[in-house]
């Protein structure tokens, strides 16, 4: 078992490509062991997604994304039934109906008829699986992605918690439908809206910020090995100080890896004030932040 202790794991995500550091491989450790969901908080950017598409590669298992927004519900989330199939099913019997009329001895048996087959109506034949049901039915098990949690709203959280404490699904229709295999599930949050407390208690939490400067150089290295340690290094130092300055778009994990892409790709071996004027679209993402940048590096790169 790769996950079977917090040392294999840590080892496991570092032979899949994610820096994961002790609070992050036991949190992963646990939730296997413990078959409970994990809620991921921390800033855009900072490897929460990531962490699932990695579990995904390294254990082989299918990786189920459900993308959270304003509105969502649970025929978008859960299930839902094919409408279209099910009105082309009714016309159908109303053609049947005839047909039974004729060839049966009393309206009752004829009744009969049509009412076995109505009860195909609401059926697996027209049952359509959304993210969480396919995760639960899947014959193998799979890695549940819940991301963005925070963009959905609290009547949405309210269908997530039968089926994220117990691993199943109330279809009126159908009945019960018990998850197969648990899926390994991992929630995310940018913390835009303050998560129930009733679906906190069904998660273990982590808490995932900007690295310390030793693992983010270390995953530059990871993902973009052309970075030599020195301008990894330097590149991760002035990444930090600019977060510090109060932007309006901090930049994240997944910025300092852009640049680090835009400077392998530019040959660079060293920052200076051009080459930060030059590319700094890959860490700025509005035009004030862009300035107070430039004004950095011509401050700590003079």
């Amino acid at each position: 078992m790769p996950l079977s202790s917090v040392e294999k794991v840590r080892r496991t995500l570092q032979a899949g490509g994610y820096v994961a550091d002790d609070v992050i491989a036991t949190a992963v450790f646990l939730s296997v062991s413990m078959e409970k969901p994990i809620l991921i908080e921390g800033p855009p950017g900072v490897g929460k997604t990531a962490l699932a598409k990695a579990l995904s590669a390294i254990l082989e298992l299918p990786l189920v994304r459900l993308q959270c927004y304003e509105g969502i519900d649970e025929g978008k989330a859960l299930y839902d039934w094919e409408y279209g199939k099910q009105l082309l099913y009714t016309q159908l019997l109303r053609t049947q109906l005839d047909s039974y009329l004729e060839g049966a001895s009393s309206l009752r048996e004829a009744v009969g008829r049509l009412s076995a087959e109505e009860s195909l109506f609401f059926s697996e034949h027209f049952l359509v699986e959304r993210p969480v049901l396919k995760s639960f039915r899947s014959e193998k098990r799979s890695v549940l992605l819940i991301d963005e949690i925070d963009r959905s709203d609290d009547e949405f959280e309210a269908l997530l918690l039968e089926s994220l404490s117990e691993f199943q699904i109330s279809i009126p229709e159908l009945g019960m439908i018990e998850a197969r295999q648990k899926p390994l599930v991992i929630l995310t949050s940018n913390g835009t809206r303050l998560i129930s407390d009733a679906l906190r208690r069904r998660c273990l939490y982590l808490h995932i910020g900007y690295p310390d400067l030793e693992r983010e150089v270390a995953i530059i290295r990871q993902n973009v090995p052309a970075t030599c340690e020195a301008l990894a290094r330097q590149l991760v130092g002035f990444v930090h100080r600019a977060r510090t300055l109060g932007l309006r778009k901090p930049p994240s994990v997944s910025e300092s890896l852009d640049w680090a892409r835009v400077l392998s790709i530019l040959g660079v071996r060293e920052l200076s004030p051009g080459t930060v004027v030059s590319t700094a679209g890959a860490i700025a993402k509005h035009q004030a932040d862009l300035a107070r940048i430039q004004e950095l590096a011509a401050q700590e790169l003079a």
